[in-house]
Formats: structure tokens, sequence, C-alpha cells
């Protein structure tokens, strides 16, 4: 399987298959924890790196694996890992731990992990697999941090926002700003098409 250039591959995790903003896996952690900047940075953090450890290490063991079996190995895998980085948030960051509460040993059900586990990690080399746990962990990450410090900015004049409905609000303007975008990418790719039959003939002609 030919590997796209790093740059494409950081495209691709950070905008074109965001597991929050394209997925939307893993929206339960996003939309309950992202009422601070800093919330959304430490388990933005702890869930980068239980992707990439979880990659490489079921990237590594693929060929051992029995394939009625792999989604289990696949969980255990996940679970250790949260597990380790739920230590060292209690021993390193005591405040962060407190106020992330269950949602860092909830990492173990993110969707988006398991996903990638199966998706890419189970059918590609080590190498590979820790890139593309590196590119879909950052835009997950990036994505909970925006999302975090719009919320806490706009509380300043609207409490609303960092209350709960304020969660989907602010990923539904995500979602919505990241459409428009698209679309009018679209637009300009459509018609610089256009142009270019029209270029040609006034050449020829």
């Amino acid at each position: 399987m030919t590997t796209p250039p790093i740059v494409d591959r950081f495209k691709t995790g950070l905008w074109y298959e965001n597991p929050g903003l394209v997925q939307l896996l893993g929206l339960c952690p996003l939309l309950a924890v992202t009422s601070t900047f800093v919330n959304g940075l430490g388990l933005g953090i702890a869930t980068l790196s239980v992707l990439v450890v979880s990659n490489a290490l079921v990237s590594a063991t693929r060929r051992f694996l029995q394939r009625e079996i792999r989604i289990p190995i696949y969980v255990l895998i996940i679970a250790s890992l949260v597990t380790c980085t739920e230590l060292v948030f209690k021993a390193w960051f005591p405040a962060l731990d407190r106020s992330l509460g269950i949602f860092i040993p909830l990492i173990v059900t993110n969707c988006a992990i398991v996903a990638r586990a199966e998706v890419f990690a189970s059918r590609n080399p080590i190498g590979s697999s820790i890139v593309d746990g590196l590119v879909m962990g950052t835009g997950f990450a990036l994505l909970l941090m925006a999302i975090g410090l719009f919320r806490e900015l706009v509380a300043m004049g609207w409490l609303l926002a960092i209350l709960p409905p304020g969660a989907f609000f602010s990923l539904a303007l995500a979602i919505a700003a990241k459409n428009v975008i698209d679309r009018r990418r679209q637009d300009k790719q459509a018609n610089a098409q256009l142009r270019r039959p029209r270029q040609l003939g006034r050449l020829k002609g």
C-alpha cells in the first residue's frame, strides 16, 4: 500500500477525515469536557498518546492475532494504555485529573481509537500506523482545544456557551464552518475547470 506524503497525511487527519469534525466519533468526551481550553488540551493529549501507542502495538501484533478475537485484543491493548495514562495524570496532574474525571477512563470506549486500529493499524506496518495515530490524534486534540477555547471566550459574555448546550452549539458551528469552506473550495475548483477549456479555445483560435 502506497503511503501519501506526510503533509497530505496531516491534511487528512486535521481536515478531511478529522475523527470528531467529519467522522463524528468520540463525541461524548468532546462535548462533555470542552468547557475550557485546559480540559480540551488534557483530554486531547491523553487521547493522542493512547491512539499513537495503540496503533503501534496493533500493527506490531497484527500477524499473530486471529481474526475472531482481534476486537477484544484491541480493546485490551487500549484499556491497558488508558490505565497507564490515568495513573500518569493522577500522579503528575491531579487537578486536571479531577477536572476530567471519568472521561479519562472512557477513552477506552472512544470509537475513533478502535476504528483506526481496525481500519489502518491492523493492515499497515508500524511506521505508517504511528503516523496515522499521530495525525488522527492531533486532529481530534486540536478540535477539543479549539472548541474549549471558543466556549471559554464566548462564556465571558454569554454564560450558555460553557453549559452543556454550548457544546452542541460550538460543534455545530465548527461543522457548519468546515462545510462552508469546503463548498467554496469546490466551487473555485469547478470554476477553474470551466475556464480552462475556454482559455484553450482562445489559444487555438
